[in-house]
């Protein structure tokens, strides 16, 4: 009784996902986007332990400045190779199998590797140079702990690293559903840490990130080792395909830059504000970043092969098509959504953290902030789509661009919003910038296509 709507629901949703390339696409989507769920209600799980055990205390304003350099390394490094390589590695699998694409694996990885030790050691020597910046509120006692907790962390970079490329060979080979999974495993272990080990305080966090992300490595290795791909990086010198992978690669950072750059910008000026304002800068921008996360991990982890495969065949029409159809979908999906959220902000936050060392002062102050970033949900979205269709069309230099224009537009709003609306003109700064540069790239798309189907290329 039980097998028979089972397989009705496996026939529906075969109908539904097989086919065209915009049903595959749906098809990944929602399975990423499931799996998401679950991550990200492991992740609320973990901020509500957090916000019990330390409210919006100095202890999470040093952990937050001190994590937001190695994760803005990890995506200049290994995410900025990750949009690179993709596109080719389909190509040439696609083109000359998967003996050539397992040799550019190779290449790649050693590249990542070696960067990635490169900046750990560099985040480390040089931290008592930039931390005063970006911590330039913070007195002697909460500086050095931000530092001591920077350098238990740093490893994350050479971890991560190695996790987001094969992820992304994970990915590229369309085995989405395990790559979306594993990163439940860091909200997971800290809330273990968190609830056992009290006496750790912050350093239950690093080691939430170290030991989850170790994991996580474990089993996406497992799965790759299982599709026959090698993972013991190999050097065999500099390949076409590898050249060209480090051809699209400096421009890539442009667009890492693009994604990560307010955050570290709005962290270092609200680390000038009043203690614990990075803190509340960070709960008011859990809810947001939960829906964005959430969206953009399923959207942009299904879209990349398949919008990399239409441009392999120059298939123009297909991807006009599919980028007109999923903007529609955004726009109609978050506008409605953004509206909810703002009417209930404050309930929202008291309910998920008014309790224990969260104070009524705290929510007044947090549910600010979260109203000014839910603003940049349909353009945030938005962004990210432009963004992943850029590295498919290997046009990552004009992610510099828009990384220039947006660092800029960061700085001047945030000065201007915060002498009006104090935190919250951080965070309506930030909306602001995803608008521009959601802007600026919709119309850099829309004439590249229109050019190379004019020319037939």
């Amino acid at each position: 009784m039980i097998n028979l709507p089972l397989k009705a629901i496996n026939e529906i949703w075969k109908k539904y996902t097989k086919g065209s390339v915009n049903r595959q696409i749906f098809g990944a989507a929602i399975v990423v986007g499931l799996l998401t769920v679950f991550v990200k209600l492991a992740s609320v799980s973990k901020e509500l332990v957090l916000a019990w055990k330390f409210g919006t205390g100095d202890e999470l304003d040093a952990f937050y400045i001190a994590f937001v350099v190695p994760s803005l390394i990890i995506n200049v490094v290994a995410g900025s190779f990750q949009s690179s390589l993709i596109p080719t590695y389909i190509e040439v699998r696609e083109q000359e199998g998967k003996k050539a694409a397992q040799k550019l694996f190779s290449g790649v990885s050693v590249l990542v590797l070696g960067l990635s030790v490169v900046a750990t050691v560099l985040i480390i020597v040089t931290a008592p140079i930039y931390l005063p910046y970006i911590a330039g509120g913070f007195d002697k006692e909460k500086l050095d702990l931000t530092f001591y907790l920077l350098c238990a962390m740093a490893p994350l970079v050479v971890i991560n690293g190695i996790g987001i490329i094969w992820g992304a060979v994970l990915n590229a080979g369309e085995s989405f559903a395990l790559a979306a999974l594993t990163p439940i495993l860091i909200p997971g272990i800290t809330i273990i840490m968190l609830l056992g080990f009290e006496y750790l305080r912050t350093f239950n966090l690093v080691i939430g990130l170290i030991g989850g992300a170790v994991v996580e490595i474990i089993f996406l290795g497992a799965a790759l080792q299982k599709r026959g791909n090698l993972l013991l990086p190999k050097w065999r010198g500099l390949s076409p395909h590898l050249k060209q992978v480090i051809k699209q690669y400096f421009p890539a950072v442009g667009g890492a830059v693009l994604m990560s750059s307010t955050n570290l910008v709005d962290q270092g000026m609200a680390a000038m504000l009043a203690p614990g304002s990075v803190a509340a800068l960070n709960y008011g921008n859990k809810v947001p970043s939960l829906l964005v996360t959430f969206c953009t991990t399923a959207l942009s982890t299904a879209v990349i092969p398949y919008f990399s495969k239409m441009v392999a065949y120059k298939d123009w029409v297909g991807v006009r098509r599919t980028i007109k159809r999923y903007m529609w979908l955004i726009f109609l999906a978050t506008i409605p959504l953004a509206i909810f959220l703002i009417i209930f902000s404050e309930a929202i936050v008291r309910f998920l953290f008014q309790r224990g060392s969260f104070t009524v002062d705290d929510t007044q102050l947090v549910t600010q902030v979260q109203i000014c970033y839910i603003l940049q949900i349909p353009f945030y979205l938005g962004c990210t789509l432009l963004v992943r269709l850029a590295s498919s069309l290997k046009s990552n230099h004009i992610l510099m661009y828009a990384a220039a224009i947006n660092l800029v537009t960061n700085i001047c709003l945030n000065y201007i919003f915060m002498k009006i609306l104090g935190l919250a003109g951080i965070a309506l700064s930030t909306s602001f910038v995803y608008l521009v540069a959601f802007v600026f790239l919709l119309i850099y798309i829309i004439y590249f296509i229109k050019e190379k189907d004019e020319i037939g290329c």
